[in-house]
């Protein structure tokens, strides 16, 4: 067998029937499916159950312990050459397999990744939480499967990796966030070849709502200080800027009240991503929405950075005494 989905679940029994459901579309059928419970309250089991006779699908469960252990404990029991790692909240469109087969028979790799996109029916928050990540004005693109970037890291909503070359990293680390990042920064060091995929892309529904997209973003800044400390020399200026953005807003709130002109900066940055979006999304409700999601995806990493960055490099904590009530629940 060629191909081993690897797919980690936590309480998301529906967003695991949707994918499954998506996967029996796939126009290429040498696969199987490996579904981890990771010591969840709402299991999925019954949902995997019902594709038994549709896919070569496989359910385990296991107490829980992180995406990264849990994606370990699936490759373990798989049987593909290459395992590709899906979040459970994707949904993979028809060509998905298709595509990466052709990109490999192209140009061999030891790994790979691929973009993700908004579907048509996500609501409009998830469109302008998509537009955050995904922006130019956000993120500078990095996360829109551009391929100007020097490096690609592969993340785990949409990752493939060749079994021997998973095998011989040892796989995902203990990290409760930042693993995927942490997983890609070793392929590297190792002399892996990893290559972006900008046509096996995946619908993402990330988080529903802004709430959970700062606490997501929040944790991702932090991910990033702990990364740094793993991985000397590989903070970057784009990693800065969510920070030097958030420490601007604040510095601008206080200035506009002497001086209004600095509010006006940051409501031409505002009407910046809310024209944009609204083209990109046909949607005048949704750009709206984006400028929400703009801010709360700047603010929140940035904050998260800040708040690492004071605890891990100021007070000299470890990694689990920093966050252990974040990330070791």
């Amino acid at each position: 067998m060629k191909y081993s989905f690897i797919v980690p679940v936590y309480n998301r029994p529906d967003e695991v029937d949707e994918l499954l459901e998506s996967l029996c579309q796939q126009t290429m059928r040498d696969f199987e499916v490996v579904i981890v419970e990771d010591g969840s309250a709402v299991p999925c089991r019954q949902v995997v159950e019902r594709y038994a006779d549709k896919l070569n699908v496989r359910y385990f469960s296991k107490e829980n312990s992180g995406p990264g252990q849990t994606r370990n404990y699936g490759v373990a029991r798989a049987q593909g050459d290459y395992v590709l790692i899906l979040d459970s909240d994707v949904v993979v469109p028809p060509s998905y397999l298709q595509e990466v087969e052709k990109e490999l028979a192209a140009a061999p790799c030891d790994a790979f990744g691929g973009p993700d996109r908004a579907h048509p029916s996500f609501t409009p928050m998830q469109k302008a939480i998509n537009y955050a990540m995904t922006s130019f004005f956000t993120t500078g693109g990095i996360r829109g499967g551009k391929r100007k970037m020097d490096k690609f890291y592969p993340r785990s909503f949409n990752m493939g990796v060749r079994r021997t070359t998973y095998e011989a990293l040892e796989g995902f680390s203990a990290m409760r966030f930042g693993e995927d990042i942490d997983f890609s920064t070793r392929l590297f060091k190792s002399g892996a070849r990893v290559r972006l995929f900008p046509e096996a892309w995946v619908w993402h529904k990330r988080r529903t709502d802004l709430r959970k997209f700062f606490k997501q973003v929040h944790n991702s800044g932090i991910a990033r200080i702990n990364l740094t400390k793993r991985h000397p020399g590989t903070l970057k200026l784009v990693h800065l800027l969510p920070a030097a953005f958030t420490v601007g807003c604040a510095a601008l709130l206080l200035a506009g009240f002497c001086w209004p002109w600095a509010w006006a900066l940051l409501g031409l940055y505002a009407l910046l991503v809310c024209i944009d979006s609204s083209w990109q999304n046909r949607s005048l409700y949704v750009g709206v929405l984006s400028v929400a999601a703009a801010f709360v995806q700047l603010t929140g990493y940035g904050t998260g950075f800040l708040r690492a960055w004071w605890r891990r490099c100021v007070l000299g904590r470890d990694e689990f005494e920093a966050f252990k009530t974040n990330f070791y629940k």
